[in-house]
Protein backbone atom coordinates (compact mmCIF):
# COMPACT_ATOMS: atom_id res chain seq x y z
CA UNK A 1 0.00 0.00 0.00
CA UNK A 2 1.43 3.61 -0.88
CA UNK A 3 1.29 6.03 1.41
CA UNK A 4 -0.04 9.75 0.23
CA UNK A 5 0.57 13.15 2.53
CA UNK A 6 -2.45 16.02 2.06
CA UNK A 7 -0.82 18.99 3.22
CA UNK A 8 -4.12 21.40 4.21
CA UNK A 9 -4.36 24.87 4.90
CA UNK A 10 -6.97 27.30 5.64
CA UNK A 11 -8.43 28.79 2.69
CA UNK A 12 -7.68 25.95 0.76
CA UNK A 13 -10.48 24.59 -2.48
CA UNK A 14 -12.08 21.84 -0.38
CA UNK A 15 -12.90 19.78 -3.81
CA UNK A 16 -9.49 19.61 -4.66
CA UNK A 17 -8.63 18.78 -1.42
CA UNK A 18 -10.69 15.78 -0.25
CA UNK A 19 -12.15 14.55 -3.76
CA UNK A 20 -8.16 13.73 -3.67
CA UNK A 21 -8.34 12.27 -0.65
CA UNK A 22 -11.23 10.22 -1.30
CA UNK A 23 -10.17 8.78 -4.90
CA UNK A 24 -7.11 8.02 -3.02
CA UNK A 25 -8.30 5.79 -0.53
CA UNK A 26 -10.93 3.93 -2.50
CA UNK A 27 -7.86 3.26 -4.63
CA UNK A 28 -6.35 1.37 -1.89
CA UNK A 29 -3.68 4.69 -0.73
CA UNK A 30 -3.10 5.36 2.72
CA UNK A 31 -3.77 9.39 2.94
CA UNK A 32 -3.08 11.52 5.69
CA UNK A 33 -4.81 14.83 5.69
CA UNK A 34 -2.01 16.94 7.59
CA UNK A 35 -2.78 20.71 9.00
CA UNK A 36 -0.30 23.14 8.20
CA UNK A 37 -2.07 25.65 11.02
CA UNK A 38 -1.05 24.15 13.86
CA UNK A 39 -3.93 22.79 15.23
CA UNK A 40 -6.29 19.80 13.13
CA UNK A 41 -9.04 22.31 12.02
CA UNK A 42 -9.31 23.62 8.72
CA UNK A 43 -11.79 26.20 7.58
CA UNK A 44 -12.00 25.80 3.67
CA UNK A 45 -12.45 28.57 1.14
CA UNK A 46 -16.11 28.55 1.11
CA UNK A 47 -16.02 28.53 5.06
CA UNK A 48 -16.24 24.36 5.66
CA UNK A 49 -15.02 23.72 8.64
CA UNK A 50 -13.17 19.94 9.36
CA UNK A 51 -10.45 17.92 11.02
CA UNK A 52 -7.08 17.13 9.36
CA UNK A 53 -5.86 13.90 10.45
CA UNK A 54 -2.95 15.77 12.38
CA UNK A 55 -0.90 18.38 12.35
CA UNK A 56 1.75 18.79 9.72
CA UNK A 57 4.55 18.10 11.94
CA UNK A 58 2.73 14.72 13.04
CA UNK A 59 3.08 12.49 9.85
CA UNK A 60 6.64 9.98 8.94
CA UNK A 61 7.24 11.46 5.92
CA UNK A 62 9.96 9.24 5.16
CA UNK A 63 7.89 6.83 4.92
CA UNK A 64 5.42 8.51 2.21
CA UNK A 65 5.32 8.20 -1.75
CA UNK A 66 3.75 11.06 -2.70
CA UNK A 67 3.05 15.02 -0.86
CA UNK A 68 -0.12 16.95 -2.63
CA UNK A 69 -0.76 20.46 -2.44
CA UNK A 70 -4.63 21.54 -2.87
CA UNK A 71 -5.23 24.74 -4.42
CA UNK A 72 -7.54 27.49 -3.65
CA UNK A 73 -5.75 31.37 -3.98
CA UNK A 74 -5.94 31.72 0.45
CA UNK A 75 -4.88 28.12 1.32
CA UNK A 76 -2.33 28.51 -1.74
CA UNK A 77 -0.85 31.71 0.15
CA UNK A 78 -0.71 30.15 3.57
CA UNK A 79 0.91 27.07 2.04
CA UNK A 80 3.31 29.50 0.17
CA UNK A 81 4.43 31.21 3.66
CA UNK A 82 4.97 28.43 5.45
CA UNK A 83 9.01 27.19 5.82
CA UNK A 84 7.80 23.70 6.82
CA UNK A 85 5.62 23.29 3.97
CA UNK A 86 8.66 24.44 1.25
CA UNK A 87 11.08 22.13 2.97
CA UNK A 88 9.27 19.53 3.03
CA UNK A 89 8.36 19.93 -1.12
CA UNK A 90 12.32 20.42 -1.70
CA UNK A 91 13.07 16.97 0.21
CA UNK A 92 10.26 15.32 -1.52
CA UNK A 93 11.87 17.00 -5.02
CA UNK A 94 14.31 14.82 -5.12
CA UNK A 95 13.28 11.34 -5.03
CA UNK A 96 9.76 11.06 -4.28
CA UNK A 97 6.38 12.33 -5.81
CA UNK A 98 4.98 15.59 -5.59
CA UNK A 99 1.75 17.02 -7.11
CA UNK A 100 -0.37 19.94 -6.57
CA UNK A 101 -3.83 21.64 -8.26
CA UNK A 102 -4.99 24.51 -9.27
CA UNK A 103 -2.95 27.60 -7.42
CA UNK A 104 -0.75 25.30 -5.62
CA UNK A 105 1.99 24.50 -8.44
CA UNK A 106 3.27 27.83 -8.24
CA UNK A 107 4.99 26.71 -5.19
CA UNK A 108 6.87 24.69 -7.03
CA UNK A 109 7.72 27.33 -9.84
CA UNK A 110 8.60 29.63 -6.66
CA UNK A 111 10.93 26.99 -4.93
CA UNK A 112 12.33 26.42 -8.48
CA UNK A 113 11.20 22.67 -8.52
CA UNK A 114 9.51 23.09 -12.14
CA UNK A 115 12.39 24.91 -14.04
CA UNK A 116 12.36 23.28 -17.53
CA UNK A 117 9.53 21.62 -16.70
CA UNK A 118 6.00 21.33 -17.93
CA UNK A 119 2.87 22.05 -15.28
CA UNK A 120 -0.55 22.64 -15.67
CA UNK A 121 -2.02 26.02 -13.19
CA UNK A 122 -5.07 27.67 -12.65
CA UNK A 123 -5.22 30.55 -15.34
CA UNK A 124 -4.70 33.30 -12.87
CA UNK A 125 -1.66 31.84 -11.36
CA UNK A 126 0.41 31.71 -15.00
CA UNK A 127 2.48 34.61 -14.52
CA UNK A 128 3.71 32.68 -11.04
CA UNK A 129 5.27 30.02 -13.65
CA UNK A 130 8.31 31.17 -14.63
CA UNK A 131 11.33 28.25 -15.20
CA UNK A 132 8.26 26.51 -16.92
CA UNK A 133 6.33 25.29 -19.85
CA UNK A 134 2.20 25.76 -19.01
CA UNK A 135 0.32 23.08 -20.83
CA UNK A 136 -2.94 24.46 -20.68
CA UNK A 137 -3.86 20.60 -19.29
CA UNK A 138 -6.13 19.48 -17.30
CA UNK A 139 -3.58 17.48 -15.85
CA UNK A 140 0.51 17.26 -16.22
CA UNK A 141 2.90 14.99 -15.62
CA UNK A 142 6.44 15.81 -15.76
CA UNK A 143 8.98 13.38 -13.93
CA UNK A 144 8.32 12.80 -10.37
CA UNK A 145 5.98 15.76 -10.57
CA UNK A 146 1.88 16.16 -11.42
CA UNK A 147 -0.06 19.32 -11.77
CA UNK A 148 -3.91 19.56 -11.99
CA UNK A 149 -5.25 23.18 -14.01
CA UNK A 150 -8.29 23.60 -11.71
CA UNK A 151 -11.18 22.58 -9.44
CA UNK A 152 -12.84 21.34 -13.20
CA UNK A 153 -9.22 18.12 -13.48
CA UNK A 154 -9.65 17.63 -9.20
CA UNK A 155 -10.72 13.62 -10.55
CA UNK A 156 -8.35 13.62 -13.83
CA UNK A 157 -5.58 14.77 -11.23
CA UNK A 158 -6.60 12.46 -8.74
CA UNK A 159 -7.59 9.37 -10.55
CA UNK A 160 -3.98 9.98 -12.38
CA UNK A 161 -2.42 10.59 -8.47
CA UNK A 162 -3.82 6.43 -8.07
CA UNK A 163 -2.66 4.77 -11.49
CA UNK A 164 0.99 6.26 -10.26
CA UNK A 165 0.33 5.09 -6.59
CA UNK A 166 -1.70 2.18 -7.21
CA UNK A 167 -1.65 0.96 -10.89
CA UNK A 168 -4.13 1.20 -13.77
CA UNK A 169 -6.25 -1.59 -12.39
CA UNK A 170 -6.84 0.30 -9.44
CA UNK A 171 -7.20 4.16 -11.21
CA UNK A 172 -9.95 2.05 -13.64
CA UNK A 173 -11.75 0.64 -10.92
CA UNK A 174 -12.74 3.75 -8.95
CA UNK A 175 -12.92 5.75 -12.19
CA UNK A 176 -15.86 2.92 -12.87
CA UNK A 177 -16.94 2.64 -9.41
CA UNK A 178 -17.75 6.91 -9.48
CA UNK A 179 -18.92 6.59 -12.63
CA UNK A 180 -16.33 8.86 -14.34
CA UNK A 181 -16.94 9.14 -17.97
Amino acid sequence: MSKAIVFMADGLEECEGLLVVDILRRAGTEVITASINGTAQVLSSHGIRFSADVTAEEPDYESADLLILPGGARGTENLAASEFVKAKCLAFAGSKKLAAICAAPSIFAQLGLLNGRKASVHPSFEAKMNGCEVTHQPVTVDGNITTGRALGAAIPFALELARQLEGEEAAARVAEAICWQ
